[in-house]
């Protein structure tokens, strides 16, 4: 390197382009190259034919790959031209910009590849899931790395590897072989070309809604697809979301429609040590197996449930999604709000939610002095739940970060009988009445077509398929274990001896590929529902849809607090009834919120992660290296930090924690934080010195549950 000098570096960078410049005329002025220039001029006076072709290609390409079939795609390219053709005008467009460079075909590559890769993960997500690719996934995509190992096993994962690094090598090389237009490039006309395309193409967009050749409403994201191709999907679910500006959207009609504010107002019509506590639980994918007629089973896999459906009220429960959308149902309970007139596939706890306050069942039990909680066997950040549960006014979430969870289901999810304990735990922080919120996650696919549960409890009959007969027995074993943890929640609250409402409800129909004629209800958005009580409520036995379900329940109680649900319980069989929610939804999230009259029920969060701070009591070295270090409620999400810096560490158990590695000095200091995916820190110990081989506790420095975990989240970056 010494001897290196810069004039050898440039006259080696000069011979090497001149070597290739000659290299690239010999290649045009080559007999090939002769031979083909009439065939290239061709194609370029035709390109557009050609990109109409590439493009229609493609579309078929990708919809092979997503549907598994060239015989399905065949079908829905035959069967609905007119949809085939609309989303390759759609790739079409996106080739109109190649005009615009000269590396037109390394262009065209780039553009072909993005379309590919769609189509590709598509594909493999609907072997893993019921839920095609959308644009929610890529805002989920940071929170999905926790959870890679329920939908990749190891071999998979080389694979995905391998692929991305054999397209990438190919792309460079294609950028240095790919060649370029010679002849004059007129950009200001190819602009104008790809904007007349583009009109061109919201023209025909337009005309396929209006005559209903396309929807704007996905009921089901999965069929969409089917019935209306990748492209125009994916995209409606990445321009197309929240709730557009009604016409008629104004002050004057909200304050009708709200009865000039009165509808935001917070009152009941009991006394307030009569308010009894409510818990509302969102069983993961289930629903009563009794409704489906392909199958017996040889025993009752829901006892429980079915004993509560007998005596008390309940009924199918209309949730706004299939296989999928567990975070949309929630939504809708928790705020009242109807997913229709959101973009399709949205999830408004990825878009909007997660990012302002929104007044919900929380606001509205806490104006009447609730203790507001949420619970969830699974990450904390999924679906952003932390974020959004502090801008829906809850006091506290208690997440997987903050449960033992010593039992998991043969697929690798949390059973949900650990629930029980954090719910009680959660209504012994506070005195007065408890409105607790819980998700719950056993029943989670994906179901396995091979048989993991040994000596399964109930016993699947009538599916000659063995693999589906073992997708079934194993739902069906986690559908029993789930109505096991029902049975011991109600016999929890009862000990309690506490006035309580508990609500279970499944969240949407498993992924198992079923049709309205596998079902008793004739209908796939229809899960069930049952409202226990010990403080004896009339049987009322109704359908109910999700978003009108916690209005119901106030209103048996005698509340009526919070904007939507004070509208449900007086609006609901009224004219005009779901285009005023309409206007009312898009005034509260989007508009200027006029129904609050300028007192919005929340404006900030004020959410604590968990309702348990760990401390420390003790630390023991070993001969050697490392320690012991001992305190309480430890969970497998406990890392320990030194001086700021994060120790490798072992949990044992809930008193527990072996440092195998670390090197401590005369007044380190020490502290546990519950940590989620994307290393985020929910709740930290107090600091502890280290003293003379003892721990020193500095009471005040760890999080302060006074504040919103969000805000002090905040302060740290």
């Amino acid at each position: 390197m010494k001897k290196l000098r810069k004039e050898e570096v440039i006259a080696y960078w000069k011979e090497r382009r001149e070597r290739r410049a000659r290299i690239l005329e010999e290649r045009r002025n080559g007999a090939f190259a002769q031979k083909m220039k009439p065939v290239y001029q061709f194609m370029n006076r035709f390109s557009l034919i050609f990109h109409a072709l590439l493009a229609c290609l493609i579309n078929f390409a990708i919809e092979a790959i997503s549907r598994h079939s060239l015989v399905q795609a065949w079908s829905y390219m035959t069967q609905t031209p007119l949809v085939f053709l609309y989303n390759a005008f759609m790739i079409f467009m996106t080739f109109t910009v190649v005009y615009l460079f000269r590396r037109r075909v390394f262009a065209r590559i780039i553009i072909g590849v993005l379309w590919m890769i769609l189509g590709i993960c598509n594909g493999y997500m609907l072997m893993k899931r019921v839920t095609p690719f959308n644009a929610q996934d890529l805002k989920v995509a940071t929170d999905a790395v926790s959870l890679i190992n329920n939908y990749f096993n190891g071999f998979e994962i080389v694979i995905v590897l391998v692929g991305i690094a054999a397209v990438i090598i190919w792309l460079i090389s294609m950028w240095r072989r790919g060649g370029q237009y010679e002849g004059k490039i007129h950009r200001l006309l190819a602009i104008a070309g790809v904007a007349v395309c583009a009109m061109l193409f919201s023209f025909t967009t337009d005309q396929a809604i209006d005559k209903r050749v396309l929807s704007t409403y996905f009921g089901n994201i999965a069929f969409a697809y089917e019935d209306y191709g990748l492209p125009y999907c994916f995209m409606s679910s990445v321009f197309n979301t929240g709730i557009d500006e009604p016409n008629d959207y104004n002050k004057e009609t909200i304050d009708q429609i709200t009865n000039n504010g009165e509808m935001a107002e917070n009152k009941t019509g009991r006394a307030s040590d009569d308010l009894p506590n409510i818990i509302v639980v969102q069983l993961e994918s289930y629903f009563d197996v009794d409704e489906a007629e392909f199958f017996t089973t040889s025993e009752d896999a829901c006892p429980n449930l079915h004993e509560m459906y007998k005596n008390y009220s309940s009924g199918y429960f209309k949730v706004p999604s299939v296989g999928a959308g567990t975070a949309n149902t929630e939504f809708e309970v928790l705020t009242g709000m109807n997913m229709r007139f959101f973009g399709p596939g949205e999830y408004p706890y990825k878009t909007v939610v997660k990012n302002q306050p929104c007044e919900s069942a929380a606001t509205a039990l806490s104006a009447l002095g609730y203790g507001t909680h949420g619970l969830h066997n699974n990450g904390g950040n999924f679906y952003s739940r932390a974020k959004v549960y502090d801008h829906m006014g809850f006091d506290s979430f208690t997440s997987k970060e903050f449960m033992n969870i010593l039992q998991l289901t043969p697929n690798g999810w949390a059973k949900d009988e650990v629930l029980v304990d954090n719910i009680m735990e959660a209504m012994d922080t506070t005195e007065q009445q408890d409105f607790v919120f819980t998700v719950s996650v056993q029943g989670h696919g994906d179901y396995p077509e091979e048989q993991l549960i040994e000596n399964p409890k109930i016993k699947v009959e009538g599916i000659d398929d063995e693999a589906k007969k073992n997708k079934w027995e194993y739902y069906v074993n986690m559908v029993y274990e789930m109505d096991q943890f029902a049975g011991d929640l109600v016999k929890a609250v009862e000990d309690r001896g506490e006035p309580a409402v508990v609500v279970f409800y499944g969240d949407h129909l498993p992924t198992m590929g079923l049709t309205a004629e596998d079902l008793k209800s004739r209908y796939l958005y229809n899960t069930n529902y049952v409202i226990w009580d010990n403080i004896g409520l009339e049987q009322q036995d109704r359908n109910i849809p999700a978003y009108q379900l916690m209005a119901d329940v106030m209103n048996r109680l005698d509340i009526h607090s919070g904007t939507l649900f004070n509208y449900h319980q007086q609006r609901q069989n009224s004219k005009n009834y779901l285009s005023d929610l309409e206007l009312l939804q898009y005034d509260i999230l989007y508009g200027k919120q006029y129904a609050y009259k300028g007192n919005p029920p929340i404006t900030e969060g004020h959410m604590e992660m968990g309702v348990k701070d760990a401390t420390l009591t003790n630390i023991v070295p070993y001969l050697e290296k490392g320690y012991s270090l001992y305190g309480e409620n430890f969970t497998k999400s406990s890392k320990v930090y030194v001086n700021g810096e994060k120790q490798k560490s072992t949990f044992l158990n809930n008193t527990r924690i072996v440092l195998p590695s670390t090197e401590l000095s005369e007044g380190d200091v020490i502290t546990v934080s519950q940590v989620g995916s994307s290393n985020t820190i929910f709740r930290t110990t107090d600091e502890y010195i280290y003293q003379g081989g003892q721990l020193v506790r500095q009471e005040g420095t760890g999080t302060d549950t006074t504040k919103s975990w969000t805000e002090q989240e905040n302060e740290e970056k």
